[in-house]
């Protein structure tokens, strides 16, 4: 096999370009070969020559993407890391973003040929740059390349630094969006990370106003109605009031979508029955399945009785309002304990749960003013109780020191 060994900074520029041209033209024989290859190499030394790196890197990487196929992954590695490191060579910020546009565009074409090596070329070129928003363009690549090369679990630990990433980049809400989506794109591959993969789409869809085009997140809002109703692990989400998801409320095709969603975070069994038996074709049209989705309306519309500022449920209305068997209640809270949906005890002698925790099934604007009257009460009794203490403090001091002026003036008499 056929080794690249430069000798110099500029030589090895060179080299890339003499070892795929060969490769290149090596069945073509040498007559036809050696013409081409020498025109490749003087091709390549003009643009050293004239420091036109941007066109040296369109050269190097049309002619490595040409033999990607024929040479060791040793060999392709070594191949990239040289033509990404003319990044550094760029004579402008504009130079840089087309030579990495260039660059990335190429690995990423064939994404079923060695495609965790890509994905190392793509980091190794982040890596090698400087400019914010080029790093975000390679970034992009990366997750495409993530999706269509099948090595989703190579990116998705670094979307943890997500936030980190965007302070950095200062990129705007528009490629923000196409960040979030393919995020959410890349996540939905692995079953175990719908939650995660919500998260995403629903930070998508919040980037749209009712001033933007909503037709552009149209489908989107409906899978994220259709995640969110499937899971079986999810039981809040922040869609309901969304522009992008609200809109679907008067779209003639997706209206039942969002009446669907509304039931899931605002109704009961009840309501879900009766939409099930007008729309049983819809749910089965998005793949929902009805026995699923009853299992978990019955676990929200237990948080929803839950949520009762009085905190007592009687068996009764969970039995009725879950439509279950009496012998059942009991299963339906422990479920919802388990769950993390809702604290609480079971008073068997009452027949009555005392609730001391439930959680909210979306947290819009009603939840925060909810919260933010409870923390003013908080706050209000936190204060009465530091008066109080103070006040007691005062007077305590106070006595003292009565009884001390007591005793030295008892003092002073004898």
């Amino acid at each position: 096999m056929t080794t690249i060994v430069p000798t110099s900074e500029e030589d090895q520029f060179l080299a890339v370009v003499r070892f795929t041209s060969q490769l290149a033209w090596a069945d073509a024989g040498p007559e036809a070969a050696e013409p081409e290859i020498t025109r490749l190499c003087r091709e390549a030394e003009e643009s050293i020559v004239a420091g036109k790196w941007l066109e040296l890197a369109s050269l190097m990487v049309t002619s490595a993407e040409l033999v990607s196929s024929k040479i060791s992954e040793k060999d392709l590695e070594c191949t990239y890391t040289i033509i990404c490191s003319l990044v550094k060579n760029a004579n402008s910020p504009e130079d840089v973003l087309e030579m990495v546009k260039a660059i990335s565009s190429k690995v990423v074409q064939q994404p079923s040929d060695k495609a965790s090596l890509r994905l190392k070329i793509l980091f190794n070129l982040y890596n090698l740059l400087d400019h914010p928003y080029a790093r975000f363009q390679v970034y992009m690549k990366v997750l495409t390349l993530a999706v269509e090369g099948k090595v989703t679990e190579y990116v998705v630990p670094s979307f943890k630094k997500i936030d980190n990433f965007l302070k950095e980049w200062s990129i705007d809400t528009k490629d923000q969006r196409q960040l979030f989506l393919a995020i959410a794109n890349v996540l939905r591959e692995n079953k175990s990370l719908v939650k995660e993969s919500l998260n995403f789409l629903t930070k998508y869809l919040a980037t749209f106003s009712n001033e933007d085009a909503l037709d552009e997140a149209k489908e989107e809002a409906v899978r994220a109605v259709i995640e969110f109703v499937k899971a079986s692990n999810i039981f809040q989400c922040d869609l309901l009031d969304l522009p992008a998801v609200a809109q679907l409320e008067k779209d003639a095709k997706y209206a039942p979508v969002y009446l669907l969603l509304k039931i899931f975070l605002t109704q009961r069994l009840n309501a879900y029955l009766e939409f099930q038996a007008a729309n049983a074709e819809c749910l089965q049209s998005y793949g929902l399945v009805d026995e699923d989705c009853v299992t978990k309306m019955r676990l929200l519309s237990l948080v929803d009785l839950a949520s009762d500022e009085s905190g007592k449920i009687p068996y009764a209305s969970i039995k009725d309002t879950l439509q279950v068997k009496e012998e059942e209640v009991e299963l339906w809270i422990v479920k919802a304990i388990t769950a993390k949906l809702i604290d609480c005890k079971m008073d068997q002698m009452n027949q009555v749960v005392i609730v001391s925790r439930c959680s909210e099934r979306e947290f819009g604007s009603k939840q925060w003013q909810s919260l933010r009257t409870k923390l003013a009460t908080w706050r209000d009794n936190i204060g009465n109780v530091i008066s109080t203490i103070e006040s007691n403090k005062v007077t305590e001091e106070g006595s003292q020191a009565s009884s001390s002026a007591a005793t030295i003036q008892g003092l002073g008499v004898r």
